[in-house]
């Protein structure tokens, strides 16, 4: 059975992590409403959410599930074990029935193993997952399961070797990472398609910061004077690569969907110029020394002196050429009633869990001269 379900019309999948938050935190319903409406008007159906992703799967069922036809759309969702956690196979086993019945969705198109690493792929082993989402399957309750994945080549071969009934898989994969080592992407993408298994795109645009990048690759996109956004050479770098499912954004305004369906809903690949364009991007990139961290959160849930990490990191990515008291000013605001740099014990939680693979502990340390 083959994971394209046949509604698929364009390759844009909506990421459901970082929707539209009201001045008091809540999601936005009203505006994320109506990007599901240009969404769904404009033939996208593939919408992803996960357990982990604090009110997504409540708002989704709000915008979406209550609004539209169950099979006018597919809905993905994941199980998601913490190294660390203390989670048991009992209280994992529970996601599911936790995430449908927020979602109110009666079923998932895509269920997938969450955020696959070193540090974690043993848990899902020890605690029967993949024996677990084949179950649900076979009870109608999951249409489709994969796996998404944040580590290295030889672990993803092992998976796809211990597991073949595995159908897809996502993977992180934008032009900044295509070659980088910690990422694998390229190397990855390759196995997977070596290996039969279709593969869902996360992190285009890496978090967003290729959505508003560093100023000498926006000068090398701002000279071709197209009128292009940084994000849609991001997004159409990956669309156009074969054996996609689908390309996650993780949309947060209704303007970054109008932009992301200007350019994906008539989709057209770079041409041999615009190649050229992205490879001088990649160049101008890898003489950067910005913290390439992209503000998942996924440090911070189990930090135990709360230290605001991601935060601080783009801090310290933006002091360049900035006053020194604004830098202060900053740092001040982000660590307020919560933990400094310093306050860091190096337990090591934060590292185990990062899907970059930074080194966290030592670049707090780098980041104490923000205090």
């Amino acid at each position: 059975m083959s994971v394209y379900t046949g509604k698929e019309k364009l390759k844009l999948g909506f990421g459901l992590m970082r929707l539209p938050r009201n001045e008091d935190g809540s999601i936005d319903i009203p505006q994320t409403s109506q990007m599901v409406d240009l969404f769904l008007e404009a033939g996208g159906t593939y919408f992803d959410t996960a357990f982990a992703y604090q009110g997504s799967e409540e708002a989704i069922r709000k915008a979406l599930v209550e609004r539209y036809p169950r099979d006018s759309y597919t809905l993905a969702s994941k199980l998601f074990i913490s190294p660390g956690s203390g989670m048991t196979e009992e209280e994992a086993k529970q996601e599911i029935t936790t995430s449908l019945a927020r979602s109110g969705a009666g079923y998932l198109d895509y269920y997938l193993v969450h955020a696959v690493q070193r540090t974690n792929y043993q848990y899902y082993e020890d605690y029967g997952i993949w024996d677990y989402v084949k179950e649900l399957k076979e009870k109608g309750l999951v249409r489709h399961y994969g796996f998404s994945f944040h580590a290295d080549p030889e672990l993803l071969i092992e998976l796809l070797e211990k597991h073949p009934d595995a159908e897809f898989v996502q993977l992180q994969i934008n032009y900044a990472d295509w070659e980088n080592p910690g990422v694998a992407a390229r190397r990855n993408y390759e196995i997977c398609k070596q290996y039969g298994k279709p593969v869902v795109v996360m992190e285009p645009v890496k978090g967003g910061i290729l959505a508003d990048p560093i100023d000498s690759v926006k000068a090398i996109f701002d000279a071709e004077n197209n009128g292009m956004s940084y994000a849609s050479w991001a997004l159409r770098y990956v669309a156009q690569k074969d054996n996609i499912l689908a390309v996650l954004s993780g949309m947060s305004s209704l303007e970054q969907m109008k932009d992301n369906l200007s350019f994906m809903k008539e989709f057209r690949p770079l041409d041999e110029h615009e190649e050229e364009v992205i490879r001088k991007a990649q160049e101008a990139l890898n003489q950067d020394k910005s913290i390439p961290c992209t503000a998942c959160h996924y440090c911070t849930k189990g930090c135990p002196m709360s230290i605001p990490i991601p935060e601080i990191f783009t801090v310290e990515n933006r002091k360049k050429g900035s006053p020194e008291f604004r830098v202060k000013r900053e740092y001040t605001i982000v660590t307020a009633g919560k933990g400094k740099a310093s306050d860091c014990i190096q337990c090591g939680q934060c590292e185990g869990v990062c899907p970059q693979h930074l080194p966290i502990i030592s670049l707090l340390e780098q980041c104490r001269t923000l205090e």
